[in-house]
């Protein structure tokens, strides 16, 4: 028979298993909030000191009540799209590109670009910076391949992508690949086999082939409406949409669109330009690939201007086949920033960067509706992914 001593430390090493699998279960969502840029009454642009942006570990198990299990005094940058960080496929280690950074003009604060790589390991107790990498000038988005084995970075300011080797925690660079002026954000396709990158400044999404950790740009482009600052595959690899920001990245009260492009064809192309509202940022796919979420900033930065509205909104994009559709706009808040599918598909959280907040929508097949739910982040949340499962 053991002893009460001997049960007592069982017991407790249960626990702590337990407790250690139920943390590493739950589903997470990484979120940067960047305390440098802002505007002001008059829509001018702010520029802070750094040293307070924060990234964020949050639990969402609960998703209409998520929780932050962690806060980390990480740099990261509004400028640029909301995919500057992601989560590994096995929720190991996070990536996040600190894009910009600030310095002294003449007593005045000035953005200039950075070539730093955050490497977070999310097993530990509490998750912690791990890595350093230093890269391309201005690593913007960013995507890990499907096995997780290596992810490819945009450096926005030289038009290069670099790609990554992981290993456990260790993060080596193993390539530099140059795509064009203003690669902003990059997308692996869920089979592994390409990559979609977006040339902003060219109005061109650019198709990269992948084989094992060999990646490489045959300069195949597709055109897309004005200024492409994002893009998403569907879950079969077969289609992609790309959000286009029109006007130089900035609202100016004209409709936009979403591009839509057909990578099942031996040759791929651009099937159809949809309109949505003006400004769009943010985009995500559901795990189901039955609709897309892209979030239109719809001049809510710029109160002076005629076409300014209190609140941005998300355009829900229903997809059947190769048929997209915009089904449903629904008001969120001032900036919508970042737009995440919970892992089941079941919620979108769409970060409000004015706000300091984010918006939580209810999905139900097609059907999407505001739960009237707001979860504060303590910052100006720039950025935001959910990890896989």
């Amino acid at each position: 028979m053991s002893s009460p001593l001997f049960r007592h430390v069982v017991a407790s090493a249960f626990g702590l298993l337990l407790a250690a699998n139920t943390a590493l279960a739950a589903p997470y969502m990484i979120v940067g909030n960047d305390e440098k840029s802002n505007w002001d009454a008059q829509g001018k642009p702010l520029v802070l000191p750094t040293g307070k942006d924060t990234v964020l570990i949050v639990d969402v198990a609960k998703p209409e009540a998520p929780k932050i299990v962690a806060t980390l005094n990480l740099e990261n940058s509004i400028v640029g799209p909301p995919t500057n960080l992601a989560i590994a496929p096995d929720d190991s280690i996070a990536l996040v590109a600190d894009s910009m950074t600030t310095t002294d003009d003449n007593g005045k604060q000035k953005l200039v670009p950075t070539n730093k790589l955050w490497v977070i390991d999310l097993k530990a107790n509490p998750p912690k910076l791990v890595q350093t990498v230093t890269l391309g000038k201005q690593p913007s988005g960013l995507s890990f391949s499907p096995k997780g084995d290596i992810a490819l970075v945009c450096n926005r300011g030289d038009g290069t992508i670099s790609v990554l080797k992981i290993a456990g925690t260790q993060v080596t660079q193993t390539d530099t690949i140059q795509v064009g002026a203003g690669v902003s954000t990059v997308e692996f396709t869920p089979d592994g086999k390409h990559a979609l990158a977006v040339k902003s400044p060219e109005n061109a999404v650019a198709i990269l082939d992948v084989d094992g950790d060999k990646v490489t740009y045959n300069k195949l482009d597709l055109p897309t409406y004005q200024f492409p600052y994002n893009v998403v595959v569907t879950p079969d690899s077969k289609l992609a949409i790309t959000a286009d920001n029109g006007f130089g990245g900035s609202a100016d009260g004209n409709m936009d669109a979403v591009s839509v492009v057909d990578l099942q064809d031996p040759h791929p192309h651009v099937i159809a330009h949809v309109t949505v509202q003006d400004a769009p940022e943010g985009l995500a796919m559901s795990p189901k690939g039955t609709i897309a979420a892209v979030a239109n900033v719809n001049g809510s930065n710029n109160p002076p201007a005629w076409f300014h509205h209190k609140n941005g909104t998300v355009t829900i994009l229903q997809i059947q086949g190769q048929t997209v559709t915009p089904i449903k706009t629904i008001d969120v808040g001032a900036v919508p920033e970042a737009v995440a599918f919970t892992p089941d598909g079941q919620y979108i959280y769409v970060g409000n960067y004015s706000d300091q907040d984010f918006s939580i929508l209810k999905v139900d097949g097609t059907t999407v509706a505001d739960t009237g739910k707001r979860f504060k982040v303590g910052g100006h949340p720039a950025s935001a992914r959910m990890s896989a499962h």
